[in-house]
């Protein structure tokens, strides 16, 4: 949408909406305090992903054409110097909202939406005045606030949308509205709330006197300067309070009457443009969003809001041939193999370990480009387009490829000769991104839309073949996608070149990783539908049992879910300790309710903790039943481009996430058994690889005597640490140590590690500063990690793969922090990453090699699970051993794999 400067005298009216920043800020952080919602380096994001979420779902719903954000400067304005105890008495700013505000200033900064603050005067000052300049230009206002003094503005072109329920549902707030809630005018409503009083901003109120007496009051007199005129007409015991309390009435009143007429940056008086909405940059939305990790967000933002960057004026010139029948061979013999790199772009269906193949967009390097239907092919078309993909002489590029390796595996054709994997190579390029759509990098890196520029016969087309479903439409989406993945091919070539090692990363890592993966997905893992059903109805039969030794408890039966019986019960019922205050009373969040069993040991939150993990336990098996194919097998979806540090990840279902720390979790693992015909399960993962990845790094003469003891490794180092024998060194000292030096490596600050081990920020600190003053090395590394970072931009793996970090020269606390947090991160995580994907290689190598039935089934962060052929087990355990333990040297600090064998998951287990 392009913003419109209409005023009075146009065609069109203009809309300006405007924001009360810092309240809508609290309310979102409220809203989804509930929500354990942080980036991955430890900086919490709830408000800022609720502020940007209500953003988007007002900019898409109301389309204004002009917006603007209003925040607070500090609590010292002229109120609080007209009366001392205004908004006295406020909690402190709780820590995990700390910052958060800073981030939404950036998000909005990035969006071009301008915001304003005035040094001595509120939000709504700022946008009372606004709203008169804009009102005055003949535009329509919206305000977004959950401040209701805004509804003293409410005209016929002034509406207030009020957060109802968190950041999702508003109210309405138009004249009509306003006499419905309150039976008064919009104007009244200063008068009103001075009789009221406001708590939230400590207002006193009237002894006796409630919103029904002070509206009546209005509603009689119809000022409140009229009702002080004629106090003493007031009957009653209200009468006399009223009185008593005339002056702070007329305080209250000057205190809530807002301020239209602040000097602003910015004057209206001129027209709306300072406000007019702006096209912002693709590249930094992308930037911040991949940073706040806000993947979903930023889909719905770049689906639901016009005002991005114009599309580009480009599509690609695509001139294409359907292919009939008998014309592939002699297509493919004259464009397709003369060295230069095809794009292909695969049409189809693929997940859970099968796909099918619908289309084949095939993009020549001599700019010709065709299209095959593989349900159309003849027997001879058939076996000359299997010979040309199997052909690893001919170089092609694919988008995403690990998808339709499964849809061809199924049609009974290989793919080999792919040089470049689009998808993959811009994860390599920028590895913070979120999203790497086809479409989005054309327009990235090529400045192009996914479109064709040449005239056809099929119509408008969008890129799922929307409009036009005809067969030249299809064919035209798909050599238009395949030019595209040619030329982004190109283009990253010469960027990969430039990026350190990022090419061989692509060519000897990540595009035969994928075919790995793809191998891993179509096998699947056997599971025990019967034990998994068994032990679904052990979870059910769980969860009513703790909630009927609750009840009992309790004395009554109520909601374990429900977060305001859950406040009732624990706080009034059993008065135990408050918890963090948010909105609707204290929170009853997981770690909260785990904070208060340390402290209290009450029986109610044991009960209420075995609840939440027994029911979370049994939507785990829920989900896994129905995924179970008529092979007896899951298949999970492997994602190379989802971890920024280069680590996988699992989905649909999620099989890196089957939880070994409880025995109700390690039940669902003794449900994934060996398949038929398979004589075992194995597992083989290494021992603290990033604890040895740390010491080789660092060079610490410390951490690389504690691999070569032989002693536990974290009992070591608490002894080194604290000058504590190691049989003085108890089960929490050592649970403490462990935590700390696994937060080390993944950049965990001293208030994260006070959070994880539910301790003070000080103490955390001065664990840190023990530790650090005995493993000097480390602490040096750690500094040094950060200054190279910040002076190259980047952080670099031991395998060379990178992540850039723009930020840590950032002028923003927050952003810079992060920047720092995740530079401690990158290379121990990211090195670890890279270990086992190469162990995975070598494995997968070595078995076909030697011709194994044995397979790899899955990879779990450090661990590989294998299904093991009957009578291959110790070969097979030497081959992994060899494999994982030579996957790189570490120079003094050995690589130590452990492996296990057993009928199931959980028996192979070591």
């Amino acid at each position: 949408m392009t913003a419109s400067t209409a005023t009075s005298t146009g065609a069109q009216t203009a809309t300006v909406l405007l924001l009360d920043g810092h309240s809508l800020a609290y309310r979102a952080f409220y809203a989804l305090r509930e929500v354990e919602m942080s980036t991955t380096t430890g900086q919490p994001t709830n408000a800022v992903f609720g502020f940007t979420s209500m953003l988007i779902n007002l900019m898409r719903d109301e389309q204004p054409t002009h917006v603007a954000v209003a925040f607070d400067v500090s609590r010292k304005t002229f109120r609080a110097e007209m009366y001392a105890d205004y908004k006295a008495g406020r909690s402190e700013t709780p820590d995990d909202f700390r910052g958060q505000v800073t981030l939404i200033r950036e998000v909005l900064d990035a969006l071009r939406i301008p915001t304003l603050m005035v040094d001595g005067y509120e939000a709504d000052d700022v946008i009372a005045t606004l709203t008169t300049q804009a009102t005055a230009q003949g535009a329509d206002v919206l305000i977004c606030t959950g401040d209701r003094d805004a509804l003293q503005l409410v005209n016929d072109h002034v509406t207030v949308l009020y957060p109802k329920r968190g950041v999702s549902e508003m109210t309405r707030f138009t004249p009509d509205e306003v006499r419905a809630k309150y039976n008064l005018e919009p104007v009244q409503y200063p008068d009103f709330a001075a009789l009221r009083g406001d708590p939230s901003d400590n207002l006193p109120n009237i002894p006796s006197v409630g919103e029904k007496t002070a509206a009546k009051w209005i509603r009689e007199y119809g000022s409140l300067n009229e009702l002080i005129e004629q106090v003493d007409t007031v009957k009653g015991k209200v009468g006399d309070a009223l009185r008593e309390h005339v002056g702070s009435v007329m305080l209250n009143r000057r205190l809530t009457e807002l301020v239209r007429d602040v000097a602003l940056d910015v004057d209206l008086a001129g027209g709306l443009d300072p406000l007019a909405r702006q096209q912002w940059d693709r590249d930094e939305v992308h930037k911040l969003f991949d940073d706040l990790q806000f993947r979903v967000l930023r889909e719905r933002l770049f689906d639901s809001v016009a005002a991005a960057a114009p599309e580009a004026d480009e599509g690609f010139d695509v001139a294409f041939v359907r292919l009939g029948v008998d014309e592939v061979a002699p297509w493919l013999d004259e464009h397709a193999r003369d060295g230069r790199r095809v794009g292909v772009s695969f049409r189809g269906s693929w997940g859970r370990g099968i796909g099918s193949l619908t289309g084949i967009g095939l993009a020549a390097g001599d700019g010709d480009a065709a299209y095959v239907d593989p349900a159309a092919l003849s027997p001879g078309d058939d076996q000359a387009l299997g010979a040309w993909l199997a052909d690893a002489t001919v170089p092609k590029a694919v988008h995403d490829v690990k998808g339709p390796l499964l849809a061809l595996r199924q049609h009974g054709w290989q793919l080999a000769g792919v040089t470049s994997d689009t998808q993959l190579a811009a994860y390599l390029l920028r590895p913070d991104t979120r999203a790497f759509d086809l479409a989005d990098l054309a327009l990235r890196y090529l400045r192009r839309e996914l479109r064709s520029n040449v005239e056809n016969d099929s119509g408008q087309l969008t890129l799922d073949g929307g409009v036009d479903e005809s067969d030249d439409a299809l064919a035209e989406v798909e050599t238009v996608r395949a030019t595209a993945v040619r030329d982004l091919a190109d283009a990253f070539g010469d960027q990969l070149a430039e990026a350190g090692r990022a090419a061989n990363l692509l060519v000897d890592m990540e595009l035969p990783l994928a075919h790995v993966l793809a191998d891993m997905e179509a096998v699947g893992i056997a599971a025990d539908p019967g034990a998994l059903v068994d032990l679904q109805q052990e979870l059910g039969d769980g969860v009513k049992d703790v909630e009927a030794q609750a009840h009992e408890l309790v004395g009554r039966e109520f909601n374990l879910g429900s977060p305001k019986q859950l406040q009732e019960i624990l706080f009034d019922q059993f008065q135990l300790p408050k918890t963090k205050r948010n909105k609707t009373g204290y929170t009853t969040d997981a770690d909260a309710l785990q904070d208060l069993y340390v402290k209290t040991e009450h029986p109610v939150l044991a009960l209420l903790l075995k609840h939440r993990e027994v029911a979370r336990l049994k939507s785990v098996v829920d989900g896994l039943i129905p995924l179970i194919d008529d092979h007896g097998r899951i298949h999970t979806t492997f994602n190379q481009t989802i971890a920024a540090t280069g680590r996988l990840s699992s989905t649909d279902p999620n099989l890196q996430n089957i939880p070994v720390r409880t025995a109700e979790g390690r039940r669902i693992r003794e449900t994934f058994v060996v398949g038929e015909g398979y004589e075992t399960l194995m597992t083989a993962d290494y021992s603290q690889i990033e604890m040895r990845i740390m010491a080789h790094l660092s060079h610490d003469d410390g951490l690389i005597e504690a691999f070569t003891t032989g002693e536990d490794l974290h009992t070591f180092v608490a002894s080194r640490a604290f000058d504590l024998p190691v049989d003085q060194i108890d089960p929490e000292l050592r649970r403490r140590v462990k935590a700390m030096s696994y937060g080390l490596a993944y950049g965990l600050s001293a208030f994260g590690l006070a959070r994880q081990l539910k301790i003070g920020t000080d103490e955390a600190r001065g664990q840190m500063e023990a530790y650090f003053t005995r493993f000097g090395g480390v602490r040096d590394y750690l500094r040094s990690v950060v200054d190279v970072a910040r002076q190259d931009g980047y952080t670099e793996t031991i395998m060379g793969r990178r992540r850039y970090l723009t930020n840590l020269n950032s002028t923003n606390r927050n952003l810079r922090e992060m920047a720092e947090r995740a530079a401690l991160n990158a290379p121990i995580q990211g090195s670890a990453a890279d270990i086992i994907k190469i162990a995975m290689l070598g494995v997968h190598r070595a078995l076909a090699e030697g011709d194994f039935g044995s397979r790899l089934l899955l990879q779990v962060h450090d661990e590989l699970v294998l299904e093991i052929a009957p009578g291959e087990r110790a070969a097979v355990e030497a081959l992994v051993r060899r494999e994982m333990a030579g996957a790189i040297d570490l120079g003094d600090v050995a690589m130590d794999v452990s492996v296990g064998v057993g009928r199931t998951w959980h028996d192979a287990a070591h």
